[in-house]
């Protein structure tokens, strides 16, 4: 189950991923100034340690790309070329943000949905002391 802070993030993810997505080879010279987030879908981590996010960008009449990316609390050791870059969280802190397919849990967590038949976690938002569903996008 993935908790989901009410949180300010600085930059924001739609911000890092305009500023890193350009660059990658795989990015087909997107305009990034008009990048919009279409959606996302999470994994759980089984250690609670690293946030698992995939998320579904485009610009109309363009192709939908899917851009993973991982959420630490500290920098992960031989994978500064996978450093999307770092963003300040209002409830967590300072997090490191990397591209999925240089972190071993993303890559893990990927392996396991496939080979299990799995979905994306559950999300929930705590309001007023409860834990509330929050919709998947």
């Amino acid at each position: 189950m993935a908790l989901l802070h009410r949180a300010e993030l600085k930059p924001s993810k739609l911000e890092l991923i305009r500023s890193w997505l350009p660059d990658q080879p795989w990015a087909g010279g997107v305009q990034a100034s008009a990048l919009q987030l279409l959606g996302a879908y999470r994994f759980d981590d089984p250690e609670g340690e690293v946030g698992i996010e995939t998320h579904l960008v485009g610009v109309e009449g363009g192709p939908t790309l899917q851009v993973p990316l991982t959420y630490r609390a500290a920098p992960l050791g031989s994978a500064e070329d996978h450093l999307v870059g770092t963003m300040q969280h209002s409830v967590l802190g300072e997090r490191w943000v990397y591209d999925g397919c240089g972190d071993p849990v993303y890559a893990t967590m990927l392996a396991r949905t496939i080979l299990t038949g799995g979905r994306q976690a559950d999300q929930v938002r705590e309001v007023d002391g409860r834990l509330e569903a929050v919709e998947p996008t």
